[in-house]
């Protein structure tokens, strides 16, 4: 049975409840976990709360110190760490372990930037007089961490926010708590002081709600849908508390005329069937020049095709279940919305045939032609294994319906023209746009979303700014 962190100490919820947390892939039991409460939550941000004067006056240099051995004890666990990720989320084993190395690489930028939080020198602001600015850290926070990739999402929150002085209460996921609280302990043994790093498993109706209310925090980083998020948000409006929010997206993938369709048909099936479909960012509506559309279909319907479902600790396994029964339901009934509007299924559409598929919440990798701009595919958030594909004459109709959402995270563009490029990277309304190049997250640019995608920054220096306040300060030599 896994345990809570609070304060140092691996407890149990004061209710003795416990969480079944369930294999997508098999339908049994890993483990268990404490069913939370709000008394939990609000122990744990006590805690957090005592344990900020100490950390916070900790040198920039001494945390980061802290992080990097945190990091050497992640790459030394991580064949372990991935093996429980593939078990309590469904994922491939190597997609598990491309996560943990997410993870570890992102908590070793941090710890990179250890020197880097300055504040700054203004002479003679009047007469006998300078001004300082200072950057101080918040407080707690509160990081609310979701179930499609809750390790590495849990690293953007966690690196700027220890480096920056901060202490902090994580709720992971509820079907999704195990290998977060096996990462956090490897923290501990790094040295991390008791108190500074909380980890409360539970409902986010109790557990996130007494997070995001709770006057002692003064920070929420959430990651997970736009419907939440607004919640998430408007209950931190109360407080006036500082929000960081990675929300939904349906990021628009536009394939010119002149491209590399070979390249670009790799990079379409990679990022819409990455982690089946679930990620916030990830190709979810594929806009084709109406010359090279059916040459790129079938480029990528043949990749689509050879892509192995099955469990994820299987070998040769490239794409695993959906997360839960709910995920599944919903991708079947956006796909069968859009055959109902005159859409063509042209690979999948269907859950895989066969004994090994009775026990898990597997779906076959989906592509659909024809798609009218109307149906759901096309207008909401599609978080599973199906690409709605979309024929365009020029750049100029292919930005219009790329921008004809409420989203806005991701994009991509894929031509030869640098000024197609160019018009592109500058118009398309995302927080992130590749060019030629497949959707990978670098942790040395800024990411957050346009529109109804988010609030804030994470990666880069930038995401620092969110963990800080920023003071001026006036001195007088006279």
């Amino acid at each position: 049975m896994a345990q809570m962190l609070i304060g140092g100490e691996w407890v149990g919820s004061r209710s003795g409840e416990l969480i079944e947390v369930m294999n997508p892939a098999t339908g049994e039991a890993v483990d268990t976990a404490p069913r939370a409460t709000a008394e939990d939550a609000r122990d744990a941000i006590d805690v957090a709360h005592q344990a900020f004067a100490d950390w916070s006056d900790w040198t920039q240099a001494r945390r980061a110190d802290v992080l990097r051995k945190a990091v050497d004890l992640f790459r030394r666990n991580e064949k372990e760490l991935a093996i429980l990720l593939t078990k309590e989320q469904g994922k491939p084993l190597r997609e598990a372990t491309l996560e943990i190395r997410r993870f570890a690489h992102t908590i070793e930028y941090y710890a990179g930037l250890g020197k880097n939080i300055r504040g700054g020198y203004i002479p003679q602001i009047d007469p006998g007089k300078y001004g300082l600015i200072i950057k101080r850290p918040l407080g707690v926070v509160g990081a609310i961490v979701p179930w499609n990739f809750p390790v590495s999402l849990m690293g953007n929150k966690i690196g700027p926010a220890l480096l920056a002085g901060n202490t902090m209460v994580i709720k992971p996921a509820e079907t999704t708590p195990l290998t977060d609280l096996r990462v956090v302990s490897l923290f501990l043994d790094a040295g991390l002081p008791a108190g500074v790093l909380n980890v409360v498993t539970g409902q986010g109706s109790i557990v996130g709600e007494e997070i995001v209310t709770n006057p002692k925090v003064r920070k929420i980083g959430f990651t997970g849908s736009t419907e939440v998020g607004r919640r998430v948000m408007a209950s931190a409006a109360r407080a006036i508390k500082r929000v960081t929010l990675e929300l939904g997206g349906s990021d628009p993938m536009i394939v010119c005329d002149d491209a590399d369709l070979d390249e670009a048909a790799k990079a379409a099936a990679v990022g819409r069937f990455f982690n089946c479909g679930q990620a916030c960012l990830a190709i979810k509506r594929l806009y084709l020049f109406e010359s090279i559309a059916d040459d790129f279909i079938d480029r990528v319907t043949a990749r689509v095709k050879k892509l192995k479902v099955g469990n994820g600790m299987t070998d040769g396994v490239l794409m695993g279940p959906l997360h839960s029964e709910s995920q599944r339901d919903e991708i079947e009934s956006q796909v069968q919305d859009a055959v109902d509007r005159g859409a063509r299924v042209i690979a999948g559409g269907r859950r895989p045939r066969g004994e090994d598929f009775d026990s898990g919440y597997f779906y076959e990798p989906t592509l659909l032609d024809g798609v009218p701009e109307d149906a759901r595919v096309a207008t909401e958030e599609v978080f599973g294994p199906a690409l709605p594909i979309f024929r365009v004459g020029h750049l100029d109709e292919a930005i219009e319906k790329a921008n004809n959402s409420i989203f806005g995270l991701g994009s991509s563009i894929w031509t030869n023209d640098i000024n197609r490029a160019t018009k592109a990277a500058e118009r398309i309304e995302a927080g992130y746009t590749w060019i030629n190049s497949a959707q990978i997250i670098y942790d040395e640019l800024p990411f957050g979303g346009f529109k109804q995608s988010g609030v804030g920054k994470e990666h880069g220096i930038e995401a620092l700014d969110y963990y800080t306040e920023t003071k001026s300060v006036v001195v007088s030599t006279k």
